[in-house]
């Protein structure tokens, strides 16, 4: 009876976890898609189709700017910090 009420107790755990991580991811509009294939051809120097820290760090404050307002990253904690 204990090893049952374990059994049901885990696999309600792991549907709880696997609900809440689906909860998070949202699906990108296609405008959303358009400009992250953009700015990922246009800062992605290695060509890996990502972009790391180095390449992030080059995107310009205009296209920044573009992509907040699509809704694509938001503010960092180096961004914090330039603002104070």
């Amino acid at each position: 009876m204990k090893k049952m009420l374990l059994v049901i107790a885990g696999i309600l755990c792991a549907f709880s976890l696997t609900a809440n991580a689906s909860e998070g991811k949202h699906k990108l509009t296609p405008e959303q898609k358009a400009l992250r294939k953009e700015m990922i051809e246009k800062y992605d120097t290695n060509k890996d189709g990502k972009l790391d820290k180095q390449e992030r760090a080059r995107i310009s404050t205009e296209d920044r700017e573009r992509m907040q307002k699509a809704g694509l990253g938001g503010k960092k904690k180096h961004e914090n910090k330039e603002s104070q």
